[in-house]
């Protein structure tokens, strides 16, 4: 699969199928935590990245099998509404696939701009980022491209909510030191009482992210935080379900291709593939190892477990 990777084992979502619009990494931020690496193809620039054609077909020629999924998820190796032809994809799906939830992974940042707002319309479910309000705390962790600013974002969020029926989870990503202050945190809840999520999702690292420096909030300031914004629904996000059904037939596709797709887009412990690819422990630990003696994933060590990623 060229554009599709997965499923794998979301701790929001459950099993979701990753549609990835961009090419490795594009996108209209360089967030000091994502866990895909450097942006080094920083641009706010909509176009067509990847061929709709060619997408569409393989979506096709996979939902054509009816796996077992919890949702689709827009998502990957970037900021997928950047992808100009992202609503039709999406109408692809939900016009020949209706069974199948849509969600739409987003940073936010283009949601100012109505033709990106009303692409989007046939989702399920959105979920937006909103790290910061205030501009020093916004541009630490996000470090947007030319043009984007923290108000142009809220703004799209808010035009977002009058305009779409379904369902919005606002994700915060807290960055202990930066955007965990009082002040900055009552910024972010005003904003909230603007943009009027149905949920609140906050999230800190748990995949190793782009910078070293980077730590995670501990759960009890998680918590506290939570607490803060508890005139919201407010879910603080936590370790991945445990599924029992297999994702996906360990026959049914190149073990070792797939692997390498999934760790491509999204570190993960050996937990976290077993769940997702539905493969036994001992051939997905068998297929690792050669990776890693071949020097083409590593290993780095987090609080969860270890995490194997692609090495760049």
């Amino acid at each position: 699969m060229k554009y599709l990777f997965g499923p794998v084992n979301s701790r929001r979502l459950g099993i979701s199928l990753g549609v990835d619009l961009v090419p490795y990494k594009t996108c209209s931020l360089n967030c000091v935590y994502c866990e895909c690496g450097e942006t080094d193809r920083l641009t706010a620039e909509i176009r067509e990245y990847a061929p709709s054609s060619e997408v569409i077909d393989e979506l096709g020629r996979y939902l054509s099998r009816k796996p077992v999924l919890d949702v689709i998820t827009f998502a990957g190796s970037g900021e997928p509404t950047l992808h100009s032809g992202i609503g039709g994809i999406l109408d692809f799906i939900k016009d020949n696939y209706p069974a199948y939830r849509v969600v739409v992974l987003t940073n936010g940042t283009l949601l100012y701009r109505d033709d990106v707002r009303k692409s989007l319309l046939r989702a399920d479910t959105i979920i937006p980022s909103l790290d910061a309000a205030g501009d020093a705390a916004f541009t630490a962790i996000n470090r947007p491209a030319p043009g984007i600013t923290a108000q142009r974002l809220i703004d799209g969020l808010v035009r977002l909510r009058e305009e779409f029926g379904g369902e919005i989870l606002l994700e915060i990503f807290i960055v202990p030191g930066i955007n965990d202050t009082p002040d900055e945190l009552q910024r972010i809840k005003n904003a909230c009482e603007r943009i009027l999520p149905n949920r609140i999702q906050l999230n800190t690292l748990d995949r190793p992210g782009t910078e070293a420096r980077i730590k995670p909030a501990t759960p009890n300031r998680m918590k506290e935080i939570g607490e803060f914004f508890s005139t919201f629904p407010v879910d603080v996000v936590g370790a991945p379900r445990r599924h029992n059904e297999p994702a996906v037939a360990a026959d049914a596709m190149n073990l070792q291709r797939i692997i390498i797709e999934t760790l491509e887009r999204r570190p993960s412990t050996l937990d976290d593939l077993r769940d997702s690819l539905g493969v036994g422990e001992n051939d997905l630990r068998a297929v690792i190892d050669a990776l890693v003696s071949e020097n083409l994933v590593e290993v780095k060590s987090l609080e969860r477990g270890d995490f194997y990623t692609i090495k760049k």
